[in-house]
Parts: C-alpha cells; structure tokens; sequence
C-alpha cells in the first residue's frame, strides 16, 4: 500500500510519521511550516506574559510533550520530502500525484482544499482529528477545551474521512482516551497525542483490508466547534484550576458513566483483529 503524508511539521507529527513508516514504508512526506504574521499588540502581550508568570504549567506542558517526540525521533523517515508554507500549495498537488498513493494521510495542516480533496486514492483521505468529534472540534487544542469546560469525557481522538468542513468528515474510528486520574497537564497531553497515534496505526491497518466503515457525524449527534480565537486568558485561567476536578472524576468513576453514553466508532480496536 503506498501512503503519502500531508502534516504539520511538528515533533509530534514527526513522531506519527516514524510509527507509520515502520508499520507501512511511506512514499512521501507532505511537510508544511506555516509561518506567523499577526504583530503582538498590548492586550495579548500582557496575556501572554500573565500566562508565563502565572500559568507556566500550560507551555511546559506542550513542550514538554515536543521535546518527548524529539528525543525519540530525531528526524523524519527517509523518503520523498516536499516543504511548503501552505498545504493548498500548487506543488502538493503535483507531488502527490506523481507518488499514485493508495492512501493520503493527514494531521496538523492548515484547511485542505480543492483541487488536493479532489485526489483520487484507492482507500482515500485520512485525516487524523485530536478532539472526539462530533462532540469537540476546532482548535487550538481540544483537549484543552475540554479541561477549560469541564468536559473531561470528552477527551479523546478521532480518524475521519477528510472533507472541505471543520473536523466533519465520516468518522472511521473514535475513541476516548483513558486516564487513571494521577495524569497533570504534561501527562494528558502525552497520553492523548500517544493515543492519537495508536488509533490512527489502527485505523490505516483496518482501512488498508477493506474493512474498515465509516460514520456520518449527523447520525451521531452534535455538539461544538471551537476556534481559536475563542481561546484567551480566561480559558487558561479555567484549565488550569480544573486539572485536580479532573483527577477526582477519573478516581471516583464518575467520568466512565458519561462515556458510556457516548457514540463511538469501531471502539477498542486491536490489531490482533486483523
């Protein structure tokens, strides 16, 4: 099966590249490096150097995670590269065609769209959501909302067909992740990104045997989209005083009878089950 990434290039996108390419040799890697435009003005400077005073749990916690990825990936697999700023880039098209993938792999771009949604693929688009859609989506990150909101049930991943929406496409598989409770903020994020990864290997061995089904979100239910702008100090502040409400509800089962009114797909994949 020949696969073609279309990610972010970031460690933790670098690390799930790895994962893939020891499972399934990777044809070629799509890298994009979105560069930063918007100036720093007063306000979110202040909020900024508030959250690093204050709040120094929330960066250590995502860097933490990066460095992690680092230390056990030191670098991409050794296959076709092509880096771009932008995924809708005219080159991504070209390169992905001329690499004839039976499947394209996608996490952490910038919204995919035409002519690349319109590639054609034996087994399709795969994009890789780190939210429980369709109950958390958007960004910046959803597990951070989830915290912030005091839906800890939520927190989970899912593998999607990609489409021209937010997080919308036919899911494939969805899961929530599981803690024991004694997780901080440093070991939420590795154990969700962790998870996100096992899912997607799953999913793609699944897919890649043809049996593999897909979900319409509108036949699971609703809930919210998130963007980030929505995603300030008063956001942090929350998160960062529910960490131990999370904790009590891991410990007290309380979290596990939410989640088992949930609708998942293909939950509690195992690759002994192919």
């Amino acid at each position: 099966m020949k696969i073609v990434l279309w990610i972010g290039n970031e460690s933790n996108q670098k690390a799930l590249a790895n994962k893939i390419h020891e499972l399934y040799p990777i044809s070629g890697i799509v890298l994009e490096t979105r560069t930063k435009k918007k100036k720093l003005t007063l306000g979110p400077f202040f909020s900024k150097a508030i959250e690093r005073i204050f709040l120094p749990s929330i960066g250590r916690a995502w860097w933490g995670m990066k460095k992690r990825y680092d230390d056990a990936y030191s670098d991409y697999p050794k296959t076709k590269i092509l880096h771009v700023t932008k995924i809708n880039q005219p080159e991504v098209f070209d390169f992905t065609k001329e690499l004839k993938p039976d499947l394209i792999l996608v996490s952490g771009t910038g919204l995919i769209k035409e002519p690349l949604l319109s590639l054609k693929t034996i087994h399709g688009i795969l994009n890789l959501h780190a939210g429980l859609s369709p109950y958390i989506k958007g960004g910046p990150n959803c597990t951070n909302w989830c915290l912030a909101t005091k839906q800890f049930h939520l927190i989970g991943n899912t593998i999607m067909l990609l489409d021209a929406g937010i997080d919308s496409g036919n899911i494939v598989a969805s899961e929530t992740t599981a803690f024991n409770g004694k997780e901080d903020l440093a070991a939420i994020h590795i154990k969700v990104m962790d998870h996100a990864h096992d899912l997607y290997l799953k999913a793609i061995t699944k897919i890649s045997s043809g049996s593999l089904s897909e979900t319409k979100q509108s036949e699971m239910g609703s809930g919210t989209t998130y963007y980030n702008k929505q995603w300030g100090l008063k956001e942090k502040i929350a998160l960062n005083k529910n960490i131990s409400k999370f904790q009590i509800a891991f410990k007290n089962g309380s979290i596990k009878r939410l989640q088992e009114n949930l609708r998942t797909v293909n939950k509690n994949l195992h690759f002994l089950d192919f």
